[in-house]
């Protein structure tokens, strides 16, 4: 059989169970004919689908190198159709009287493309923003231009950011200051009568209802930010002294990001609507319900009520929201409010993929083993060289507990001096080749000791890529996200290897060994061999949301080049915007160093080699340009 028939033998179908692409990809993402990443906005239209390999091919004769953020501008669009689409159909079904207004939270990625996108195709639908700091929100007065949609303050307050919102009322746009905490409601009142301009206020609230996931912490009595039910009626009492309740048109809730499941949304929204009719009863006016953030990505692909995941549609999220308002206050005959949702995360996370080059690979494969030892060889690596010759299916678990005893002994016979340094790398050839027996042997049982759980990871192959997890996807270290990875060409060969990945940041957490599986975490993921220094390109994707604006400069890695694109409906695209990375000069200026003085200073060390006859002045030339074109480059490996 030749090469060819052994590779047709993996398909298509095959790579598409491995990777789960068809469970996290939402439609957008899926595998050609020729075994590479396509991506498709327009989902049933299959001539729209573009091939990512072909991406790639045209940001390098653009002369752009990895790693890159690929936003593909459509997929914004689309997911903010699906959220608008999908909350008018749930209230055509139901006969629902009020009407759906989407906000996006800025902080889940500030970078001001994605916001003017996200405004300049929600506005049909008249999406709006939210904002939670001052610069947010002079970011959203800058790019938004419908002045039907919601602009929704949280956050803190000064008189600086209410007196700025006020003005935004004044000019008539929908503002809404949020009151987070007690005391913020003295100084808008104060800040309106000064301006003479009445505000629309809304109560946040701190519900007894829960949700799991990350952010359990963001809901429930002990939240931190948002109203108990005493201040709640402390508050209302307050700007009815002060003839003010008619401003109170609004009530807020944020349960967590990322809910993964639907009960808890749906007990959330009865408890926010019974507030909300109560609030209607004390003689506030209202007519906006913001249901705040956590529509849920399924990172995992497996529609569970898993951490990554979530146990519900798009659909059913906007149905049984519809539903628990319209079964709360119709018995009160309460009109039905807009619905305003913070859903940020869904809307933003498909739009974006990390694209990076696997740069070397460290293989741990068998070593070669003498068939006997030598006689004068130490007893106790005769001991391991004996379990490794033993080990069976039948005593895996007794060979695995030896010769963890025998290489932890074989170590403190070293610190004393006992052994060479030659002897104690024989005796590690041994040990690695134990465990290599064991995970083979591992795989032949149906239920496979405990403490063998995560043998593989322990051999697994280390791919060495370019880009830092701490800039480009810091939840994955921080908080344990898991975010589909996969090769974005060559599948249809089978991919062989076990693998981690690691980043270039020299850093021992700058590495990945978790990734997505249908029915459990994976703590190893399959890759091809990287031939003969070929190109081989990886993919992070769902990687929109929090991602830009959590990275940091570790080690001094900064911003990755980003590119955009645009899909036509013929399957061609245009480049729509490139923004070059970070430079060195960049980041150490973030950093607060002066890029201009650290050139003199460099210039003048050089000087001195020259005077001291440790180089010559044309190597002093060499020498500082390379300095200052160092300077100049990218952060990350270049060719």
């Amino acid at each position: 059989m030749n090469r060819g028939e052994l590779l047709r033998r993996w398909t298509i179908e095959k790579s598409e169970e491995l990777y789960g692409i068809k469970n996290w990809g939402a439609g957008y993402f899926s595998i050609s004919e020729n075994g590479e990443v396509m991506i498709n906005p327009y989902k049933e239209n299959n001539k729209a689908a573009i091939s990512i390999m072909d991406i790639i091919s045209g940001i390098r004769e653009r002369g752009m190198d990895m790693p890159v953020l690929l936003r593909i501008e459509n997929l914004l669009d689309a997911q903010i159709s699906y959220l608008n689409n999908s909350f008018a159909d749930a209230m055509k079904k139901l006969n629902y009287k009020g009407v759906y207004r989407g906000v996006y939270p800025i902080k889940v990625n500030q970078q001001q493309q994605v916001v003017e996108e996200v405004t300049k195709f929600g506005q049909r639908y008249h999406h709006g923003l939210e904002v939670g700091s001052k610069a947010e929100l002079i970011a959203a007065l800058a790019v938004m231009k419908d002045k039907e949609a919601c602009l929704i303050c949280n956050g803190y307050k000064d008189e600086e950011f209410i007196d700025l919102g006020l003005y935004a009322v004044k000019m008539g746009f929908k503002l809404f200051f949020v009151i987070e905490m007690p005391g913020e409601a003295d100084i808008i009142l104060e800040r309106s009568r000064a301006l003479g301009i009445e505000p629309n206020i809304g109560i946040r609230i701190k519900l007894a209802a829960r949700a799991g996931g990350h952010w359990t912490e963001s809901g429930g009595d002990r939240s931190i930010f948002g109203l108990s039910m005493s201040e709640v009626i402390s508050l209302v009492d307050m700007l009815k002294e002060n003839n003010m309740l008619n401003c109170v048109k609004l009530l807020h809730y944020h349960l967590g990001s990322q809910i993964p499941n639907i009960r808890d949304i749906r007990a959330a929204v009865i408890e926010a609507a019974r507030v909300y009719a109560e609030l209607v009863r004390e003689g506030a006016p209202m007519g906006y319900l913001d249901l705040g953030g956590g529509l849920a990505v399924d990172y995992d692909g497996s529609n569970t009520n898993y951490t990554n995941s979530r146990n519900y549609t798009v659909e059913e999220y906007c149905t049984d929201i519809v539903e628990a308002v319209m079964a709360t206050l119709d018995p009160f005959e309460i009109p039905h409010p807009v619905i305003i949702t913070e859903s940020g995360r869904t809307t933003v996370a498909y739009h974006s993929v990390l694209i990076f080059n696997v740069l070397d690979v460290a293989r741990f494969e068998e070593y070669e083993i003498p068939a006997t030892l030598d006689e004068d060889m130490p007893e106790q690596i005769k001991n391991l060289f004996d379990v490794w010759k033993s080990l069976t299916l039948k005593n895996i678990q007794e060979c695995y507990n030896d010769a963890l005893y025998y290489r932890d002994v074989i170590r403190e016979m070293f610190k004393h001096g006992t052994i060479s340094l030659r002897d104690r790398a024989f005796s590690e050839k041994i040990f690695w080749n134990i465990i290599h027996k064991i995970a083979k042997e591992k795989s032949k049982l149906k239920n496979p000791p405990p403490d063998l759980g995560e043998i593989e990871s322990a051999i697994a192959d280390i791919y060495y890529c370019n880009f830092s997890v701490f800039q480009s996807i810091p939840d994955s270290w921080a908080i344990d996200q898991l975010f589909p990875i996969m090769p974005l060409h060559r599948l249809l060969e089978e991919p062989k290897n076990n693998a981690v990945i690691a980043d270039i940041t020299c850093d021992c957490d700058g590495k990945i060994d978790h990734f997505i599986d249908l029915h459990d975490v994976r703590n190893t993921l399959p890759l091809h061999d990287v031939n003969n220094g070929d190109d081989y390109y990886l993919g992070v994707f769902l990687v929109g949301a929090y991602q830009e604006t959590l990275g940091d400069l570790h080690n001094l890695f900064g911003d990755t080049n980003v590119v955009s694109v645009k899909i036509s409906p013929d399957g061609s695209f245009d480049f729509v915007r490139e923004i070059h990375g970070d430079s060195v000069a960049d980041v150490l200026a973030y950093s607060e160093y002066e890029p201009s003085y650290m050139l003199v200073k460099f210039r003048e060390k050089a000087e001195q080699a020259v005077r001291e006859g440790l180089i010559t002045a044309s190597e002093r030339k060499n020498i500082v340009q390379a300095y200052d074109e160092g300077m100049r480059g990218y952060t990350y490996y270049e060719r």
